[in-house]
């Protein structure tokens, strides 16, 4: 993936947010103000057909063409109940009723004259005796079909009239310069006669218009200006925000192709996520850093403990060679003894480290303990056994177990002064072994350092007497495998005490099933 790409995406990914938000706004901006518009303009008309119905209940037929409103520029007109006009503003004097206009949009109107009211003689009526023709009784002098753009359901209606280059309405075609809509409302009356009246009064809707123009043209300008402010913010902040991720890849890339664990990625000051990947990442570094010493350590001290057994095997075979009355069998085989123990002890910390889990068979460490020592015989110290022994049972390897007990005991024998004792006790979920001597014991100081692979703490002692200083460490990774622990602590005895503890296997599981807190299923190393 290209460099930058994620700033990229960040910015599009804004970019089209907003874009979607500010069109989803504008569009209910422009339709809230329309209609806003729309109802004021309605509100105009209403209130000036109001007006002139309440003077008409003060004049007769012949003078509601005298009343106020009548004299403005607005579209206003009086309609009987004939379909004669009794009044209108000059805009609309010498013309049908507003109901008619319409029909000047139809396509089949065309025949009608210049004023849109299919009157031909200027006097508001189409048969020239001054009213319309009533075709269906219902009062209104037009046809329903004639109505292409009226609501019959309602009061209000909106028509369009032709006006001048000043917004005025006029009906001189050398005026006419465009069309506009006008909100139209109807109120009923009566005039002094006792005859009903329909007053129309319009209210223009340029202003709905205008307002709805500017406010789109606004926005068709603004929208672009904001996006790309929005585009250009979100890349800086996004720019901003992933530096210190640059600086750690950059990095990390170096550590690779250098090779230097011991080198760290940049922490930011921030406690963002960052940071906390940055700290994450060095942790990461640190353990690394450290497996990779600790497996140099193995390494280096696994060949020197090699290198001591073979020497001594290959000058014994050398010497042999030419003087076969010379060979010393017994050392030999001794040598070769303490090369295959260590090559084994070396395999089964391989293992471990592999990660290698145990089975999850049942084992009785009470027998165990009676197996090994009845095949202990050539101990130098006794071994006492703290009796009653428990009987629970725990989950794992029966071999790396007996490793981890022959161990133990193989450590107190070399550091007891008399003798070595060994109890298992139950108690709290747990089986606890403990191999214990009436020797120097350990120091506190080093009770944890004895378990580090190739440590031993008498320097004095020969490797022959001493061992290689992986039994307690191999000990220890097996009873962590096994879901337990291995420690050291002062003995009553005065000595050291080795403590091994193991989870309990649960009475009702059966072999070959996972119990919940044991140790994985796996390969058994029992031959280890």
């Amino acid at each position: 993936m290209r460099r930058g790409s994620v700033r990229s995406r960040a910015a599009a990914g804004a970019t089209l947010v907003v874009a979607v938000a500010l069109v989803a706004a504008g569009f209910l901006v422009v339709a809230t103000l329309r209609g806003q518009l729309a109802g004021t303009a309605e509100l105009t008309a209403e209130n000036t057909a109001r007006g002139v119905a309440a003077q008409l209940s003060d004049v007769r037929d012949a003078q509601v063409g005298d009343v106020d409103g009548l004299d403005g520029d607005d579209p206003v007109q009086v309609v009987d109940g004939g379909g004669r006009v009794l009044g209108a503003t000059d805009p609309l004097d010498g013309h049908g009723p507003i109901a008619h206009f319409a029909r000047a949009d139809r396509p089949d109107d065309s025949e009608h004259d210049g004023d849109h009211d299919g009157d031909h003689d200027g006097d508001g009526d189409d048969d020239g005796d001054g009213r319309d023709k009533d075709k269906d009784g219902d009062g209104d002098g037009d046809k329903d079909g004639d109505r292409a753009d009226v609501d019959r359901d309602s009061e209000t209606k909106t028509l369009t009239l032709p006006v001048d280059d000043d917004g005025e309405v006029t009906y001189d075609k050398d005026d006419t310069v465009g069309r506009q809509e006008f909100r139209v409302v109807a109120v009923q009356s009566l005039t002094r006669d006792g005859t009903p009246v329909t007053v129309y009064a319009g209210g223009s809707l340029h202003a709905q218009q205008e307002a709805v123009s500017t406010v789109t043209r606004s926005m068709l300008i603004g929208l672009p200006v904001l996006l790309l402010v929005v585009a250009g913010v979100t890349w800086l902040v996004t720019r901003r925000a992933l530096r210190p991720v640059e600086g750690i890849r950059r990095e990390m890339s170096a550590i690779t192709a250098s090779t230097d664990l011991s080198r760290r990625v940049p922490e930011p000051g921030s406690r963002d996520e960052v940071a906390r990947l940055a700290r994450t990442t060095n942790e990461t570094l640190a353990a690394l850093e450290g497996s990779v010493e600790r497996q140099r350590r193995f390494v280096a001290d696994a060949s020197h403990e090699l290198r001591s057994p073979i020497a001594s095997l290959r000058t014994q075979l050398e010497v042999a060679a030419a003087h076969p009355e010379l060979l010393d069998v017994d050392g030999a085989v001794e040598d070769t003894v303490r090369l295959q123990t260590l090559a084994a002890d070396l395999l089964l910390l391989a293992r471990l480290d592999a990660g290698e889990r145990p089975s999850p068979a049942r084992v009785q460490p009470a027998a165990l303990v009676r197996e090994q020592l009845a095949q202990r015989v050539g101990d130098p110290h006794p071994v006492r056994v703290e009796e009653p022994l428990a009987q629970d049972e725990v989950r794992g390897s029966a071999g790396q177990l007996a490793r981890v007990l022959g161990n133990l005991l193989d450590n107190a024998q070399r550091h007891a002064a008399g003798a070595v004792t060994v109890a298992v006790r139950a108690g709290g979920g747990a089986l606890t072994l403990e191999v214990r001597d009436d020797g120097e014991g350990v120091p506190e100081a080093e009770r944890e350092r004895i378990f580090e692979r190739f440590v031993r703490l008498d320097g004095a002692r020969s490797r022959d007497e001493g061992g290689a200083g992986l039994g307690l460490a191999i000990a220890r990774d097996v009873a962590e495998r096994h879901g337990g622990s291995l420690m050291a602590r002062a003995a009553p005895e005065g000595g050291a005490c080795f403590v091994l503890r193991l989870p309990v296997a649960a009475a009702r599981d059966t072999d070959g099933e996972r119990v919940e807190g044991a140790p994985g299923a796996g390969g058994d190393t029992s031959g280890s």
